[in-house]
């Protein structure tokens, strides 16, 4: 197989980009992955949470379906969270079987975490907080072992291939690849804020490319805000506490050393008490006790902090909200089908409405592999391109946002908007930010990790309706 042509071509080598080229080549299918960088070193790789999946006997799919529903503030898509808490177990035994060694307790059964929202012990990790790094070694590993995938590391997507179908992209280098299948797995958007626990370059270049080539965006308003991220710490800003901490026992405290919060909230409540606390007292950050919880628990993140300076083991750990993970992305069905013929897409660069308005801790783990699977199985049914269309114009459809963008999202696209702050962004730059705004002011209530402060209510009315935006302004879908 060469790099011109394939079965199908996947751009983004994450969990869910990695997982659905390994699905597709065990079918026998010839798999192009477009890289932008080295394998294993992608946002998936720092997931400090785990795999949700309800793997005991005192936990079943359809109790983790009832959290996953009420954590989604009345906007999940049912059917999306169906198959999600269904085939969570089935994929976390593919992953075993692949070689990736989750923990385990002293009776050599899965060790499995208490995160916020979950109503039973069902995270599984691997290496505590490290389950990112273990998983995406040994896919890594697997996809760059097997004969029937051409991996293009530092090759970056410019287009894709489009003319009412999508038949495959063009890089960056002016090489096409053609394909019956193009699946984006090119991760989400949270570094379009100042403040962010992602890459720099998680800034929703897929999504753009998508939306070029015709396909809809939905849910950009839902942007979760992780609560405990570290705060002036030279090196370590931004560096994501897992709340698998709090699952064992951390707690939160104000400046006054009062807890304020239920630390095992859903994400958007947690982060909300403590934006309003630090508000209120007029601080930086709020402390963070894992002083009593094991640190062998979780080594990267104990090593990361005493590398920086700061031993948790004896110190409170200054946190503070920082963008995390974007609810909304590419519109797709349960296969990952996206609305133009061809294209696909999965992981956090998808909007299935599994989500809804607030993402249940480790969730999206489960997503890239269940929701991977199924769109790799899918798009080899597609019928192989007969031509390829010309090249689009060679136009910066996805160009990094600037530093006044990623300040102004934080300013004004932050933890509580409102229309004065929200309008100046619909002329920015940044054609992403634009879109942000716009699905922001559209929907007037606060649900979930979306809070207009001129809005603060919910509005029942707008229970499971989703904003979709395509070439015309937000409209209102219900999705079944």
């Amino acid at each position: 197989m060469t790099a011109e042509r394939a079965d199908l071509v996947v751009v983004g080598a994450g969990a869910a980009g990695l997982f659905a080229c390994l699905c597709a080549a065990r079918e026998g299918a010839g798999v192009a992955l477009v890289s932008a960088r080295p394998l294993a070193e992608t946002a998936s790789y720092w997931a400090q949470g785990g795999l949700a999946a309800a793997l005991t006997v005192d936990d079943s799919p359809a109790r983790h379906l009832e959290d996953t529903i009420v954590a989604g503030r009345g906007l999940v898509r049912r059917s999306a969270a169906e198959v999600l808490t269904n085939e969570a177990p089935d994929r976390f035994r593919d992953l075993e079987a692949l070689g990736v060694r989750f923990d385990a307790d002293r009776h050599g059964n899965v060790a499995l975490g208490l995160e916020g929202g979950h109503s039973a012990r069902r995270v599984a990790h691997a290496g505590g907080s490290a389950t990112g790094r273990r998983i995406l070694r040994q896919l890594s590993a697997d996809v760059a072992e097997h004969p029937s995938i051409d991996v293009l590391e530092g090759a970056r997507a410019a287009s894709l291939l489009a003319d009412g179908t999508v038949t495959g992209v063009r890089l960056e280098d002016g090489r096409t690849i053609a394909a019956r299948g193009t699946i984006l797995a090119t991760g989400g958007a949270a570094a379009l804020w100042s403040r962010t626990t992602n890459p720099p370059g998680s800034f929703g270049s897929g999504l753009l490319l998508a939306r070029a080539a015709g396909a809809a965006l939905a849910d950009l308003e839902f942007v979760q805000f992780h609560p405990t991220a570290v705060v002036g710490i030279r090196g370590r800003e931004g560096f994501l506490i897992t709340e698998a901490i709090r699952g064992e026992g951390a707690t939160l405290h104000d400046q006054n050393g009062e807890r304020f919060v239920d630390e095992l909230a859903p994400r958007d409540a947690v982060a909300r008490a403590i934006f309003r606390t630090l508000r209120e007292q007029g601080t930086t950050s709020v402390s963070l006790d894992m002083r009593h919880v094991d640190p062998a628990r979780f080594p990267n993140v104990v090593a990361a902090l005493r590398e920086a300076g700061l031993d948790p083991a004896t110190e409170l750990v200054p946190v503070a909200p920082a963008s995390h993970y974007v609810m909304g992305g590419i519109v797709t069905d349960l296969e990952g089908r996206s609305q133009v013929p061809g294209l696909y897409a999965v992981g956090e660069s998808a909007c299935t409405g599994l989500h809804g308005a607030n993402r249940l801790a480790s969730n999206s783990l489960s997503e890239c592999f269940v929701f991977g699977r199924r769109a790799a199985l899918r798009a080899l049914d597609e019928a192989p391109p007969t031509a390829t269309p010309a090249a689009p114009p060679e136009l910066d459809i996805a160009p990094a946002p600037t530093r006044d963008t990623r300040k102004a999202m934080w300013r004004h696209a932050g933890l509580e908007r409102d229309a004065e702050g929200l309008a100046p962004l619909l002329d920015d730059p940044h054609p992403l930010a634009r879109l942000v705004a716009q699905s922001a002011l559209f929907r007037q209530e606060s649900r979930g990790a979306h809070a207009r402060a001129d809005f603060p209510d919910t509005d029942p009315a707008l229970d499971e309706r989703h904003t979709v935006t395509d070439d015309g302004a937000p409209r209102l879908e219900r999705w079944f």
